[in-house]
């Protein structure tokens, strides 16, 4: 299109740019401060942050009781940060429930809760860290001086909600599960204080996949199921509070939902398009030749994500035809699909 010196190019849907170039997510579509993901080259997804839901994430949810999903199909995982938990050096008791997703994946390599002296815990940094593997659960830090580790029995897979119980008074940690004998651990070399200032993570981590987690902890995956009621306290003779300032309030959170809410409920994708949800984030994943937000949108035949693909050859254009399409050829080529010189 052009008009005397301006000229530009009109967009096929969810492309800007004088040239067409920006793609998806650099116009985020998505609101609230959502994590905007190119599901491919015509579609977003949009990872709502916390408190948020909906396919742009305009919708207010209210979470009580934090859902994770662990790590999506983008390579994302659902988490809460906390502002840093005061005052633990020397001493803290930690408690909380959580109900599992599942009986295998939910326990396999998940990360509970993290907290690091600057948010990567770099091999010798200070932190904490609570997760699941192999169907026990871990309980690990590091004061400076080397990793304390404490791994529970195997969890009772017959009860719905299982309950933590933990702590450290300078070296000496231990942890209660359930109804599983206390265990305890000293932590290795002479230091006796903890010092960690990242946001305390509950269910996942910040960074795109908990690869920045220190060596100790690198748990693969976030928590997949709900986590209820975590309370701390940093003296003995002092009550339990929730983490955050205001307390029980995260600053931030990705992809979590409301245990027991189904965000799907609201959402019908068409076309025989089926509702993902991973926490609060919803997305329509949609048939062969359909697209769009709630797979209303057909494919055209000359678009890359036509299945099968159209066979004209690079340099020549695809034009749909009522049946089929046809092959516009550049100079010096010819044939049903541009193939010969």
């Amino acid at each position: 299109v052009s008009d005397e010196e301006n000229w530009y190019c009109e967009c096929p849907k969810l492309y800007t740019g004088k040239l067409c170039q920006f793609a998806t997510c650099d116009e985020n579509p998505c609101g609230n401060g959502a994590t905007c993901f190119p599901k491919s080259r015509r579609d977003a997804v949009c990872l709502c942050p916390y408190g948020r839901s909906g396919i742009l994430c305009s919708d207010a949810i209210n979470i009580t009781q934090p859902s994770f999903s662990g790590t999506d199909a983008f390579g994302y995982t659902s988490f809460l940060a906390y502002s840093t938990i005061p005052n633990i050096t020397f001493y803290y008791e930690f408690r909380l429930k959580f109900q599992l997703a599942n009986h295998h994946s939910a326990l396999q390599d998940n990360l509970i809760f993290f907290t690091g002296q600057k948010g990567q815990g770099l091999n010798g940094d200070d932190f904490l860290e609570l997760g699941l593997r192999n169907g026990r659960v871990v309980y690990s830090y590091n004061l400076g001086s080397g990793t304390a580790t404490i791994i529970s029995k195997p969890l009772d897979l017959t009860l719905i909600v299982h309950v933590i119980h933990l702590g450290r008074n300078l070296q000496k940690g231990w942890l209660k599960v359930d109804d599983q004998k206390n265990k305890t651990v000293t932590s290795p070399g002479r230091l006796v204080g903890l010092n960690v200032f990242s946001q305390f993570y509950l269910g996942g981590y910040r960074e795109y996949t908990p690869e920045l987690l220190p060596k100790g902890p690198r748990f693969k995956n976030g928590f997949q199921g709900c986590i209820f009621e975590v309370q701390v306290r940093s003296h003995l003779n002092q009550g339990f509070k929730s983490p955050g300032t205001p307390e029980g309030h995260p600053n931030s959170g990705r992809s979590v939902g409301q245990c027991k809410g189904s965000p799907c409920s609201l959402i019908k994708c068409k076309n025989g398009g089926k509702c993902i949800e991973t926490g609060s984030t919803v997305y329509c994943d949609c048939l062969t030749g359909w697209k769009g937000a709630f797979c209303t949108e057909t494919v055209s035949v000359c678009e890359p994500e036509h299945d099968p693909p159209h066979l004209c050859q690079q340099g020549s254009t695809c034009v749909p035809l009522p049946n089929g399409y046809a092959c516009h050829c550049p100079l010096g080529t010819t044939g049903t699909y541009c193939e010969q010189g």
